[in-house]
């Protein structure tokens, strides 16, 4: 495990670094479920309509979860960046999603 943070873009390519090694296709998953009690006070919170706090911090929690599973899957790999990292999320059935973070793993170099 390297002791050192990764570097993480959305895009193909890391400004001032170059990739030296592919090493593959890294993710984090995780699967959530609204409680009872969250279904409850985010049903009240649809009714006034506006933005559903309860909702969002499930979402936010679970993105952070699924981050940093693959930023640990990628630290196995052995890489030092992720690039082209994606985030997706599916219903897998009422009240229970998948989110799903993933990337390239590589290693990269500064661009002397």
């Amino acid at each position: 495990m390297m002791n050192q943070s990764i570097l993480i873009t959305t895009s193909n390519a890391l400004e001032g670094y170059k990739v030296t090694k592919q090493l593959g296709l890294i993710r984090g998953i995780t699967v959530r479920s609204r409680s009872l009690v969250g279904n409850i006070a985010g049903g009240f919170m649809t009714l006034f309509g506006g933005r559903s706090v309860i909702y969002t911090e499930l979402c936010e929690k679970a993105r952070e979860e699924a981050l940093q599973l693959m930023i640990r899957h990628g630290k196995e790999t052995g890489c030092n960046a992720i690039i082209n990292m994606r985030y997706d999320a599916n219903e897998v059935m009422n009240g229970l999603t998948e989110v799903l973070a993933y990337g390239t793993a590589v290693v990269v170099e500064p661009i002397n």
